[in-house]
Order: structure tokens, then sequence, then C-alpha cells
């Protein structure tokens, strides 16, 4: 018996429902399989701080903290965060009171385009939270997966070291 041309007709894309808590809010999205969670963010809940850099998991631009965990945006599967709790730079704040690492960033003049600043402070947090940091070495070498075109870096650390080691002023 031959096929028709209804058996092999294609079948729409069929997207997922998930739910995730983003920035303390619930919520609950249908997300097709490929999109990743920096489309989801930018495109789908126009949540635009997380910024698409190199796209290939390079640069840390688009990172975000998943449970605490830093992670690039570019390379999470919004599928992947069913259940997880996320936070974006956007939600790092208590209303008008921003996160100690945010202060310290303006404090220390740790950013001059500000287009990694988003990736680089959720990655700070991250790394904040690891509590694997122990002398500016190690914060040089844990941050290391985000890049600053500006050359920012000696500020940045300087920032991160305020708030993971102590601000010794």
């Amino acid at each position: 018996m031959s096929a028709t041309p209804n058996d092999t007709a294609v079948q729409p894309f069929v997207s997922h429902p998930i739910r995730l808590t983003l920035n303390g809010r619930q919520r609950e999205l249908n997300v097709l399989p490929w999109t990743t969670l920096l489309d989801l963010l930018r495109e789908q809940l126009d949540l635009v701080g997380s910024k698409k850099g190199c796209d290939h998991g390079q640069c840390g631009a688009c990172t975000v903290l998943r449970d605490g965990k830093r992670v690039n945006a570019c390379l999470t599967l919004a599928v992947m965060c069913d259940g997880a709790e996320l936070t974006t730079i956007e939600g790092l704040a208590d209303g008008d009171v921003l996160h100690p690492m945010q202060q310290a960033f303006i404090k220390h003049d740790a950013f001059q385009c500000g287009y990694c600043t988003p990736g680089q402070i959720c990655s700070a947090v991250g790394l904040a939270n690891e509590g694997r940091a122990r002398d500016t070495a190690q914060i040089q070498e844990l941050m290391s997966g985000n890049l600053c075109r500006c050359g920012a870096y000696s500020n940045i650390r300087d920032a991160i070291e305020a708030v993971v080691l102590g601000d010794p002023q």
C-alpha cells in the first residue's frame, strides 16, 4: 500500500510548556524546543539586559543566574530551565536598592561602554555564591569567561574584590 499525501504531511512545530521563577516571579511559558534562554529573555519577555555577544558561549555577555549559578544563556535551551529559578540583571536590585555587586561596579567605575556589564555583574554574583574565590588571582581566573572589549578588567576586578574579599576602603 502506498503512502498518501496526508501521511507525509509535515507536522506543526510543538511548543513545550515550562514553569520557572524569573526574577522572583512565577512564570508559565510555552517555548519551542530550539529556543535559547537568551532568546526567550530578550525576544519573548523583553528583558534585554542580557546581551547577545558571540552567541557561542565565549564572551559571557549573556550570563544569567540559574538556581544561583552562572550560565551562558546563549547556550542554554529554555526547555532546560523548567522548574529553575532564574535571575537576570533586571532582578538583582531590590526595588531602588541596588545589589552590592551593582553598587561596587558603580563605585569602582567597572564599566566603560556598558555592553558586557550585565553579564559581568551576574557572573560576579555567581562567583560570590560559589565561594571559591579567595584572592585576586582566583577572581581573575574564575571571571575569565567574561570578556570586556573596553578593557575595564582592573576596575571590574576591584569591584568584585570589594564584595567577595571585603572592601579595604
